[in-house]
């Protein structure tokens, strides 16, 4: 089990650095029927939908996962937190960052995920 969540958490980014239809197909396979995000911004998103239909950003150009460290609450929910850099359009971003992965259908499934810039 060990790293299964760093791995899902490194595609994402991945994906979100080619682009937003990369990212959008990625997500459709990994996020749970009922996810939340809370974003930079104050932005909180609950609707899968229109979560998707938000992949439309700019790619990331760079980023870098700092200190990941899985827990596991059982085998079917895992917390990840690590710190992040990245890098978009020239602006950097660091953040603290949490994600929480359900099993659905035996599957990991990305059932929270919450930025706090620092």
């Amino acid at each position: 089990m060990e790293n299964e969540l760093v791995a899902l958490e490194t595609e994402g980014w991945h994906a979100l650095s080619i682009g937003p239809a990369k990212a959008t197909a990625f997500y459709s396979t990994v996020l749970a029927r009922e996810p939340v995000l809370v974003l930079t911004g104050g932005l909180r998103l609950t609707n899968r939908d229109r979560i998707l239909e938000s992949m439309g950003g700019p790619p990331w150009s760079a980023f870098e996962i700092i200190e990941p460290r899985e827990d596991y609450l059982g085998n079917d929910v895992g917390v990840l937190t690590y710190k992040v850099r990245a890098d978009r359009e020239g602006t950097p971003y660091t953040a603290l960052l949490s994600s929480v992965y359900a099993k659905e259908d035996g599957e990991w499934k990305l059932a929270l995920h919450q930025h706090t810039p620092y």
